[in-house]
C-alpha cells in the first residue's frame, strides 16, 4: 500500500504545553498534541504517498489554490481542512503533518512535538471499504501504536512520560461516510441496515478502545453530514434537490454513533461529539447567514452543478471560493472547514456533545 516505503518515526516527547489564546473562546492550556484519524476531509496528505492509480489524490491544481503559496498539499480543499482548523483553534501553529510525509532524516529519527495524521482519503470504518486505496481505520490505529512504541523508545527512563503526554492530548476523529456511500450504493435492503450499523458502530468503539488502552484519553469526534446533499448525489436529480436516503442513513448512523458514546465507561474518558450534520442542516436552512450564496454546486468540477467529474487542473472553477460549501464534489470548502472547526471548537451549544472541543482540551484527565 504504501509503495514499499517503511516510515521511520519517533517523537520526541517534549513539555510543549502553554497558557495560549486559543480561538474565540479566550485563554487555556493548550494540549501537547493532537492525533487525527479519518478520511478525506481531516487527510493532510497521506494518500500522495499511496500507490496504485485508483488512490484519490488531491496533490494537483486546482486544490490548495487558497493554500499559502497555491500549493496543493494533498488536502481535499481549496485550502486548509478541518483537522487544520481545530488544531488552530486549540492553539497550535498548524495542523500535524501527514504519517506517510515523516522522512526519516540522516539519523533515521524525526523529532515532533504536536502530533501526527493518520487520516485518508475514502477510508472507512471498515477495512472492505474501498479496500487497497486507502488507509482504513483499524490501520491508521496500527500505525498509531507504532507512532507510541517509538515515543517510548525515545524517552528516557519508562513509558510514564509518553502516557502522560498522551492522556493530554487530543484524539481527532472523522470517519463514516465513505462506508455510508458505499452501502447506499449498494442498494442494500432496509433489513441489512441495523446489522450494517453495528458492524460499524463495533469497529469505530474497537478503534477508540485500543486508542484508549494505549493511552488516548481526549476525543473529540465528528458525526457524518448531510451525505444526500453533496453535489455528486444532487446531480443525479433532475432539480438538484437532496437525496432522502443517504441523509437518513446517515442520521442513523450518527445516532447510532452519539449513543455508542454516552454509553462508553471507560476511567478517564472524556469526549465531544462534533454535530456535522446538525450544523449542515441549520447551514443549508440560513446559507445568507454564514456568507454562502450557493450551497448545490462545487466550485471546482465540471457539467451540471460542477459535479460530473473531478477537480482537475482543466476543470471550471467558481470565481469566489468562500460563497461555496462545496469546493470539489465531495468536499467542503476551505471557508466551509473554517466555520465546522469553528462551530465545533466554541460555538453555540446544539453542535456539540455533551462539551464542546475547548472544554476538551482544557480537561484534565488521568
Amino acid at each position: 500500500m504504501e509503495a514499499g516505503r517503511l516510515v521511520v518515526l519517533c517523537l520526541v516527547v517534549t513539555s510543549s504545553m502553554g497558557v495560549l489564546a486559543i480561538g474565540a473562546g479566550g485563554v487555556g492550556v493548550r494540549p501537547p498534541a493532537m492525533y487525527v484519524f479519518g478520511d478525506s476531509t481531516l487527510d493532510v496528505g497521506n494518500n500522495n504517498y499511496l500507490a496504485g492509480a485508483g488512490v484519490s489524490r488531491a496533490n494537483h491544481p486546482y486544490y490548495g489554490i487558497d493554500f499559502p503559496l497555491r500549493i496543493p498539499t494533498g488536502r481535499f480543499s481549496n485550502g486548509y481542512n478541518t483537522a487544520d482548523y481545530v488544531a488552530k483553534s486549540m492553539g497550535f501553529v498548524s495542523g500535524p503533518p501527514a504519517y506517510l510525509s515523516l522522512i526519516p532524516s540522516s539519523s533515521g529519527l524525526v523529532a515532533l512535538s504536536g502530533g501526527v495524521n493518520y487520516a485518508s482519503g475514502d477510508a472507512g470504518i471498515l477495512d472492505i471499504t474501498n479496500p487497497n486505496i486507502s488507509i482504513p481505520l483499524r490501520k491508521q490505529v496500527q500505525y498509531f501504536n507504532g507512532t507510541k512504541a517509538r515515543m517510548v523508545a525515545a524517552t528516557p527512563g519508562s513509558g510514564a512520560a509518553v502516557n502522560a503526554l498522551l492522556a493530554r492530548s487530543v484524539f481527532l476523529v472523522g470517519v463514516g461516510s465513505n462506508d455510508l456511500f458505499a452501502f447506499a450504493t449498494a442498494q442494500n435492503s432496509s433489513s441489512a441496515q441495523a446489522a450494517f450499523f453495528t458492524s460499524l458502530i463495533s469497529n469505530y468503539s474497537a478503534a477508540i478502545q485500543e486508542l484508549y488502552t494505549m493511552g488516548a484519553r481526549k476525543f473529540a469526534i465528528i458525526n457524518v453530514g448531510l451525505l444526500g446533499c453533496v453535489p455528486t448525489v444532487r446531480v443525479l436529480s433532475p432539480t438538484g434537490a437532496c437525496a432522502d436516503g443517504p441523509n437518513q442513513l446517515a442520521a442513523g448512523f450518527d445516532a447510532a454513533l452519539n449513543a455508542s458514546l454516552d454509553k462508553t465507561k471507560l476511567p478517564g474518558f472524556v469526549y465531544s461529539l462534533g454535530d456535522y450534520y446538525g450544523l449542515t442542516v441549520d447551514t443549508f436552512a440560513d446559507l445568507q447567514a454564514s456568507g454562502y450564496t450557493d450551497i448545490a454546486g462545487a466550485c471546482c468540477g465540471s457539467g451540471r452543478l460542477n459535479a460530473e467529474a473531478d477537480c482537475r487542473p482543466n476543470s471550471t472553477l467558481c470565481a469566489n471560493r468562500d460563497h461555496f460549501v462545496f469546493w470539489d464534489r465531495y468536499h467542503p470548502s476551505q471557508r466551509a472547514s473554517f466555520l465546522a472547526a469553528q462551530a465545533f471548537y466554541n460555538g453555540p451549544p446544539q453542535y456539540t456533545t455533551p462539551i464542546n472541543f475547548m472544554h476538551l482540551a482544557q480537561q484534565q484527565t488521568t
